[in-house]
């Protein structure tokens, strides 16, 4: 048995079975492919996959522990090919990082600026994607570190970290009702078309919770993965904006210059209607981390030391303890 053979079973099954579009990912042949897991069954005297004619049909039992084994042993190797990086590159390479729109646009600029100050020698592969598909590019080695608000707790597979806290604000036209109220309730929301994200973004399930809780049916005029088309539909007068507080730092910092709005705009918060957020940075348990990721990780937060990350990767760190 040999790596290639893992190789060939791990993206069999990434690609759905369809083994043709795993020798496209593997830019080899088909027949390459098909021949060196059927290989690989007779060397292990089991069938990983389950077949109607030539075509894989599903994994089998044993498959399953199979491709269990099979994970540990290319996760492995990929930490040997780090730290042959670390040891013999001094510090280049590539950091590849997975994460929302959001946290792309809004909050990683800086960082990554600082990051490349620090390493000039290190690129930065960026990689966006909804908060599901974060966790799957970490667990697949796509990216070695992953920064969302929602889903990357629900993956066995990975380290999650709080890394920082947040909450919604309310986009209004400056000359909205709501905008000249002292204290606005989810009700006084409820009324008016809203336009905000994706269910699977920025922290949609909490808006959802919210409203649910009190047994409110809100009226979703539109839904975007992007903070400034919210903020663009406000302005066109579609309806009230709910976004994330670091995507409206522009509006925030307008609004302290002149409370009427130079860009049209005010904003309110809404922490007290749809609770906190708290965006996460994530790992695949078990990588093997160089030191330029312990530096990015750090200046995501400065309570995430190198230390603190080096205890969670080998045992269980509390939120509290961050």
């Amino acid at each position: 048995m040999n790596l290639h053979q893992f190789r060939f079973v791990q993206e069999a099954v990434r690609r759905n079975l369809n083994l043709t579009e795993a020798a496209k990912a593997l830019h080899t042949s088909q027949p390459g492919v098909s021949k060196a897991i059927i290989e690989l069954e007779e060397e292990l005297g089991i069938e990983i996959f389950a077949r109607h004619g030539k075509r894989l049909k599903r994994v089998t039992e044993p498959g399953r522990h199979v491709l269990k084994c099979i994970e540990l042993i290319m996760g492995e190797v990929g930490n040997l090919k780090r730290i042959g990086e670390q040891y013999s590159a001094q510090d280049n390479g590539t950091l590849s990082i997975a994460t929302t729109h959001t946290q792309a646009r809004y909050v990683l600029p800086e960082k990554v600026a600082a990051l490349r100050n620090t390493f000039p020698k290190v690129n930065i592969s960026l990689h966006q994607g909804s908060p599901d598909q974060v966790a799957r590019m970490l667990i697949d080695e796509v990216a070695e570190i992953g920064i969302a608000t929602e889903s990357l707790v629900d993956y066995d597979e990975l380290v999650t970290l709080p890394c920082y806290e947040w909450q919604h604000m309310l986009v209004l036209p400056f000359d909205h009702p709501l905008a000249k109220k002292e204290f606005i309730k989810l009700e006084d929301v409820a009324k008016e078309p809203l336009i905000t994200y994706h269910p699977s973004f920025t922290g949609r399930t909490k808006i959802d919770l919210a409203f649910a809780a009190k047994k409110l049916e809100p009226r979703i005029a539109l839904e975007a993965i992007d903070s400034d088309v919210i903020k663009t539909y406000v302005r066109l007068g579609m309806g009230v904006g709910i976004a994330a507080e670091m995507a409206v730092q522009d509006v925030i910092d307008d609004n302290a210059k002149n409370p009427a709005g130079t860009n049209g705009l005010v904003v309110r918060p809404a922490g007290h209607l749809f609770g906190k957020n708290i965006a996460r940075v994530a790992f695949k348990r078990s990588a093997y981390l160089r030191n330029f990721v312990y530096t990015f990780t750090e200046l995501l937060s400065p309570k995430l030391t190198r230390d603190l990350v080096t205890r969670a990767m080998s045992s269980h760190v509390k939120d509290e303890e961050v």
